[in-house]
């Protein structure tokens, strides 16, 4: 795990090296005083000043009833949900791990689903900020779930052709969502490309989001997922009761293990559950 979590990170750097070669000699540079209160002060009001700017979404109730979206607030319907975010944070903080890919080995395993109430869940907390990134770019869906007549397409701001702004979305300042509402035909390609990788690295750089979901394609369907594993800390790995195999299982995580972290799998779609499974309620 350190092998991986220390070659991902090199990735980073040298992204970073080129894009900034003023920050790489600062960082080679004898190491100067942390900031005072009053600069950290000013640093996150920047940040909350971004967020703030981005256009806010409404929701309907109605729509996300329909779409199984649950975890917007606390409730018996979200607890199962809660309890995957916090084994999930714990992991996270243990490892100092931010970016978390949603994956699964094939369609219809509810992977879309799971993200979004996971990212719900995460903001419910008032210190946490959460980026959601739509990666299933051959079949977006984000969008789609949360407000049908959206019209964003992130993969333009991945192919320079606009900025990410133009494509993002947010929720009470505190979560806020990259979407596709159209297919693209180079999706894989694209997420190998460079120039993609910095453009999610100065997201990040600018937003500062505590958890950032990237929700991408099942793995063995196509190889845009792959494409993306070195740009990632760790992979969440869902499977559908009754579908997904597990010889499925183990070919992904295989492919995880080679480029990055498993953080675990879950299973979904479970018609019958034990009587603990329910939290009492």
């Amino acid at each position: 795990m350190e092998r991986i979590q220390s070659a991902i990170q090199k990735a980073r750097e040298a992204r970073q090296d080129q894009t900034d070669i003023v920050s790489a000699a600062q960082s080679s540079a004898p190491r100067v005083p942390e900031m005072d209160h009053k600069s950290e002060a000013s640093v996150a009001d920047a940040v909350n000043q971004r967020w703030s700017e981005l256009d806010n979404i409404r929701l309907s109730s109605h729509q996300l009833q329909k779409a199984r979206i649950v975890a917007v607030e606390a409730n018996s319907q979200a607890a199962s949900f809660d309890v995957l975010r916090t084994r999930m944070l714990h992991q996270m903080n243990a490892n100092n791990w931010r970016r978390v890919a949603i994956a699964s080995a094939g369609a219809a395993c509810g992977k879309t689903t799971l993200c979004l109430n996971l990212a719900f869940g995460l903001a419910r907390q008032r210190s946490i900020k959460v980026l959601v990134i739509d990666l299933d770019m051959r079949r977006p869906t984000i969008g789609k779930l949360l407000q049908p007549e959206m019209d964003n397409n992130f993969a333009d701001a991945l192919e320079g052709r606009s900025a990410p702004e133009a494509h993002l979305i947010c929720y009470e300042q505190r979560l806020a969502f990259a979407t596709n509402t159209k297919p693209v035909a180079n999706s894989a390609e694209l997420l190998q490309d460079k120039d993609a990788a910095h453009v999610i690295d100065d997201m990040e750089a600018r937003y500062q989001p505590d958890v950032m979901l990237f929700d991408t394609p099942p793995m063995l369907a196509c190889d845009d997922t792959i494409a993306f594993l070195d740009q990632i800390d760790c992979v969440m790995l869902v499977a559908a009761a009754e579908s997904t195999t597990a010889e499925e299982i183990t070919k992904c995580q295989r492919e995880i293990s080679a480029r990055s972290n498993l953080m675990g799998v879950v299973l979904n779609k479970c018609r019958y559950l034990e009587k603990t499974d329910s939290y009492g309620y």
